[in-house]
This record gives C-alpha cells, sequence and structure tokens, in this order.
C-alpha cells in the first residue's frame, strides 16, 4: 500500500466532480488531469463520487486518493514506458452513505467541471421519486439532485455557476444524452421552469470520444513495476501510452481546460462526426479485417497478427491501400492516425485476444468495414481486395470451425444459425459456394442494403471465400 506521506500531495481546490473510480477513469482522465496540474496553472482537484451503493473505495481512502498509472506502448518505433503515482484526488464521497458531503460540493464555487463514466447503460431515465434523503439510483438523477441544489444555492442569486459537463459514456452524442435525460428526471420531479433554464443556460454539456485502452491491475507485471517505482501499490493501473480525448463544446471549455498548453492528445473541435467516423473506419476497422483472417490463419492475438509478415502486410494494405483512400478527410492526418493505430497494435504490453474482439462480428462489419468498401467502389469503380478478403474470412468463420475444432462464436442467435445453416446446405451439396454468397449478400436487414446490387461483388466475394474451402 502507498504511504501517503512519501509523496508530496498538494492540496488543491477542488474543481472537478467524477462520477466513478474505476481503472478506465483513473488511468485516463485522472492521469490526465495530473500532468495539466504539473505543466499548466490549472490546478485542479477532483472529488471523486462512487455512483452505486456498493463499495465505498475503501483502498483509494486509504491511500488518500494515491494510486500508480504504468503507461506502455510503442510511438514511431520506440519503447514508451510511463510510470506516475497521481496526486489530484482531493476527496472521495459515498453519496449513498454521506448525502451533505456529495451536496457540499455543488456549494463550492470554484467547481466548474463534472467528468463521468458509468458505462453505457449509466445514462438512462427510470421513473423514481425525488428523495428527500439517500440517493436516487441512476447516475442522471444524482446528477440533476446536485444541479438543483447548486441552482439553488447559486443560481437564484443571480450569480451563475454552471458547469462544464464532460460525459465519457461510450454512447453517441453522450452529453445531448445526459442533458435530455437530466431534464427528464427535472420535469418528472416537478422541478421549476427557472430550474431548467437554468440547467439549459449556464451549463455546458460536451459530447466527448475517448480512446485509450485499460487493462487494469497487471497481475503478472506487479512485481516487476514495483521493481521500477520502489513501491507497492494494490490500486496500480495499467494501460497503454495512446490516449485520445476528443471533446466538442464552446470555446470557453478550450479556454478553462488548457490541454493546449500541454503535450496531451486532446482535441476541441465542433465536428465529433469527423474524427467518430476517422475512429471507426480506421482502428474499428483495422481490428475487424484482422479478426476472422488471422484467427483462421492459426493466431489468436492482435500482437500474433503484427508479428506474422503476411498478416501484417494484409492489415498495411487494408488501412493505407483501401481505407484511407475511401476516406474524405486530409490525407497525411490519417496516414497518421493509421500510423498510431498500428503502433497501438504492436504494444507488446497489451495481449488482445481475437476472439475477445470477435463478439457481433457481423454488424461490426456493417459499420466498420462495409462503408469502406462501398465508398472505395464508388470512387474507384473497382473493389478493395483487401476488404473483401475480410469480408470472405468473416463468412466462412461463422462455419463455426477452425481445424476441426469448433468456433465459440458470440453473435445474435439467428445470425449464427443462418450462417450455419447456409455453409451446411454448401457441405452437403443442397446449393453452391455462389448461392450462399448471394444469399448472405441479400440479407438487406444485416447490411442496409441487398449487397447483390453492388457491381461485381456477389462474384467477387465468391471467388474470395473459394481460397477458404477446405
Amino acid at each position: 500500500m502507498l504511504n501517503p506521506q512519501d509523496f508530496d500531495r498538494p492540496q488543491r481546490p477542488l474543481r472537478i466532480l467524477q462520477f466513478g473510480g474505476g481503472n478506465f477513469l483513473r488511468a485516463f482522465v485522472d492521469w490526465m488531469i495530473d500532468v495539466l496540474n504539473e505543466q499548466t496553472d490549472f490546478n485542479g482537484g477532483v472529488a471523486i463520487v462512487k455512483p452505486t451503493s456498493r463499495g465505498d473505495y475503501d483502498e483509494l481512502r486509504a491511500q488518500q486518493g494515491l494510486f500508480t498509472v504504468a503507461l506502455d506502448g510503442i510511438r514511431q518505433g520506440e519503447l514508451i514506458a510511463d510510470r506516475r503515482v497521481v496526486t489530484c484526488i482531493q476527496q472521495v464521497i459515498q453519496p449513498y452513505l454521506d448525502r451533505a458531503a456529495f451536496l457540499a460540493t455543488a456549494e463550492l464555487p470554484e467547481l466548474r467541471f463534472i467528468i463521468s463514466n458509468t458505462t453505457e447503460a449509466g445514462i438512462r431515465f427510470r421513473e423514481e421519486p425525488l428523495p428527500a434523503e439517500g440517493m436516487p439510483s441512476e447516475f442522471p438523477a444524482k446528477l440533476c439532485l446536485w444541479l438543483h441544489h447548486r441552482f439553488q444555492y447559486f443560481g437564484v442569486k443571480g450569480r451563475g455557476r454552471g458547469c462544464i459537463v464532460l460525459p465519457l459514456e461510450l454512447i453517441e452524442n453522450n452529453g445531448d444524452e445526459l442533458r435530455d435525460c437530466l431534464l427528464r428526471y427535472a420535469r418528472h420531479w416537478g422541478l421549476s421552469e427557472a430550474f431548467q433554464q437554468w440547467t439549459l443556460e449556464e451549463n455546458y454539456f460536451c459530447n466527448t470520444l475517448v480512446d485509450r485502452i485499460v487493462s487494469g491491475y497487471p497481475a503478472d507485471r506487479a512485481a516487476a513495476i514495483a521493481a521500477e517505482t520502489g513501491h507497492d501499490d494494490p490500486l496500480l493501473v495499467a494501460g497503454e501510452y495512446y490516449h485520445s480525448w476528443v471533446i466538442s463544446g464552446p470555446d470557453l471549455v478550450a479556454l478553462e481546460l488548457p490541454f493546449g498548453k500541454t503535450d496531451l492528445n486532446v482535441t476541441f473541435t465542433e465536428d465529433l462526426d469527423a474524427y467518430r467516423e476517422i475512429k471507426v473506419r480506421i482502428l474499428n476497422g483495422a481490428h475487424t479485417s484482422i479478426v476472422p483472417t488471422g484467427y483462421l490463419a492459426g493466431l489468436e492475438t492482435v500482437g500474433d497478427v503484427m508479428a506474422d509478415e503476411k498478416m501484417n502486410a494484409f492489415l498495411e494494405g487494408v488501412l493505407n491501400d483501401e481505407i484511407i483512400p475511401s476516406l474524405d478527410y486530409p490525407k497525411a492526418e490519417l496516414k497518421a492516425f493509421a500510423a498510431d493505430v498500428l503502433d497501438r497494435f504492436r504494444n507488446p504490453s497489451i495481449h488482445h485476444k481475437l476472439m475477445d474482439i470477435s463478439l457481433n462480428s457481423t454488424s461490426k462489419f456493417r459499420t466498420r468495414l462495409l462503408p469502406s468498401l462501398l465508398a472505395y467502389q464508388a470512387k474507384k469503380g473497382t473493389l478493395p481486395t483487401g476488404i473483401l478478403r475480410a469480408f470472405a474470412a468473416l463468412i466462412r468463420f461463422y462455419r463455426g470451425d477452425r481445424n476441426g475444432e469448433s468456433i465459440a462464436l458470440r453473435d445474435d442467435a439467428g445470425r449464427i444459425a443462418f450462417l450455419k445453416a447456409q455453409w451446411a446446405n454448401v457441405l452437403s451439396g443442397q446449393q453452391t459456394l455462389h448461392q450462399l454468397t448471394g444469399n448472405v449478400l441479400g440479407r438487406a436487414d444485416w447490411w442496409d442494403i441487398d449487397l447483390n446490387t453492388v457491381p461485381g461483388l456477389t462474384r467477387e466475394l465468391t471467388e474470395a471465400l473459394k481460397k477458404y474451402q477446405d
């Protein structure tokens, strides 16, 4: 356990209220705030709020908010190792046990930022009463209660004191969704129109996009990291060095959060959709292209793919020759992002199993690779051979076997059953491979269109599938 007396832990004003203290928030946001404090005059302390009734972050309290972040990665071919004891957390609150402490933070004039990561299911509305004591169950309800207390303390006195809200939940337009859900609670609880107007006019709900692989406590490397840092830490959290935080909001957000004065990869933009599309098409598209192709080639992890000369060349070809040409953004920016993706995939500290990425691979292909295939065909008049290979491997993957052993497919049961039945008909001679291809491409409910209408796709995908016959 870290001894707080061994570390310089500056007392900072509470400027950030953070819902959640899990691995990702600690290794992403809190690490960033620590760097921000170090490199600028931001001087912000964090109060962590436990979003659920279970537990009380006992170890975090015992270490007075201190914990170690161990980050490893590759940048431009060079290994990076970053070790930091994060010191920005000033308070840990369990609101179910201490409602008064939770609401007291709403009375702090310097508290300006609200950050959350309560999982994708955390931003939702559920009919529940406004509690006179204790806590409502859902996160947006807790935030509504907190903001209403702040409004009563500051707003009605004409002093504003709104907040900048930065949800990190992995849903599209997370800021908009949180704002709308919060206002629904306000109406459900019969809170005043004045409060609702104050919420909209004095608070800023930003849409965000975040990216960093955080693997949690590295049990297999904990002793080695302790030898490097000189201390054991049960709260040690490990992840990749690469990080990206894209924030869509008014100009004042960038002014008040001076990440631009640091070397952190934080981007303020009016067009979050562009960054989301680039991430989905390049990063997620790369993953989806190597899962079936790599696994059917006998490989198990992303690292195995990158160490395999032929698979590595295949992936680089898909990215640089097919996906990037299909996108209408500056090519230098796209190539830089793709280079970062390849560096991340080569990271020796991240052991990412292909089967762990294979969940719902059919719908992932539709959102991640199919747009690139269609855009490439529209631009070039031909079909991208690498993405075709990945599509063929995907269909073969859903036959459900590799080298005589079954594949643990994880997808909608109806999709798995359909594809297995198609393969059974081929193997029994009841239909040809060309018919199978046509039947799969014809599932407009999967792909949003009948893909047999794409010139040459049925024929060329059938030819690609023949290479996977065994």
